[in-house]
Formats: C-alpha cells, structure tokens, sequence
C-alpha cells in the first residue's frame, strides 16, 4: 500500500466519462491512497456519460487544495461545466502552484486552459481539443500519458493503465 497516507481529490460533474473517473480512482485506492469526490453540491449524484453514478464527498465550496496530494479530472463532457466554475479553477492553480500531481484525460484538458496552467508545457488529450491546447501554449503530442512536471496527461479510456500507474507513481514520489 504505497500510497498509504496519501489523499486525492477527484473532480465530478454531470456527463464525466464513466471509465475516466472510476478506473484511477479504484487503481489509487487499492494502492492505499485515500480519494474523494468533488461536486457542485455535496451529497449530490451525478451521472456518468453511461449512466454510472458518482456521489460527491463534498462541495468544490468545502475543497481545500492543502488537505490534498494530488488532483484527478476525468473527461467527458464534464470539463466543459468544470472549467466554468472560478472555485474549480482556484483548486486547479492551487494545487498547479503547490507542485502537486494532477492527472487529467481526455477532454479534461479544458479545465487546465481555463485554469491558465498550460503555457509551455508538453502534454496529451483527446485529438479533438488539441487546437484548443496548443493555442493554451502547450505543446501537444499523441502519446499514451505524458508527464510534464507535476502535470500527467492522457488520451482516452484505453490509456487509462498506463495513465493510473503512471498519476500512481508520480503521487507516491511526493
């Protein structure tokens, strides 16, 4: 249980890619690591792409980026709701300034151009939003994750292995 101790904060909200959510956050609680949930509003469920739900721990009002390690965005078209609310987007800089892992997946990668934490730095996403982050500054490239400081980025559900170890690995170095 190499990440004993260690504490993530998953981002939710309506239309998340079911897989891009529950796959790391299963991979990073079997490796002992504690993740929450974080919504609009506390206690509220919200349904997946698929239809699987996810019940929020707390409210993005109640997160506080110093109570975690590291950050997970699923994909879907959740980020395009995330990325309009000011409270996602101070957690995102917050812990981006901290130095702490964040794991984003495919569409995700809206959230970090709205959070404006994406200018020089090497990442991936879903092919259909690369325009939109290079023209963010980042330069974007077609592998299976890429990890750029503190930054792990992937493309879409069948990266998601690589994508959990990799988040994994880089949580348990911190």
């Amino acid at each position: 249980m190499r990440l004993k101790g260690k504490k993530v904060v998953c981002l939710v909200e309506a239309d998340f890619e079911d897989l891009e959510l529950w796959y790391p956050v299963m991979r990073l609680r079997e490796e002992g690591a504690e993740v929450l949930l974080a919504g609009p509003e506390r206690g509220a469920v919200y349904k997946g792409k698929y239809g699987v739900p996810a019940t929020a721990d707390l409210s993005f009002d109640e997160l506080d980026p110093e109570e975690f390690d590291g950050l997970l965005i699923p994909g879907g078209w959740a980020p395009d709701k995330l990325r309009r609310d000011p409270r996602v987007l101070r957690t995102v800089r917050s812990l981006h300034e901290a130095g702490k892992p964040i794991g984003q997946i495919c569409h995700a990668g809206w959230v970090l151009i709205s959070a404006r934490i994406l200018q020089g730095k090497r990442v991936t996403s879903t092919p259909g939003i690369r325009d939109d982050m290079e023209n963010a500054g980042a330069r974007w490239v077609d592998e299976p994750v890429v990890v750029d400081g503190n930054l792990v980025s992937s493309r879409r559900p069948p990266d998601l292995p690589v994508y959990a170890k990799t988040f994994c690995d880089l949580l348990a170095l911190g």
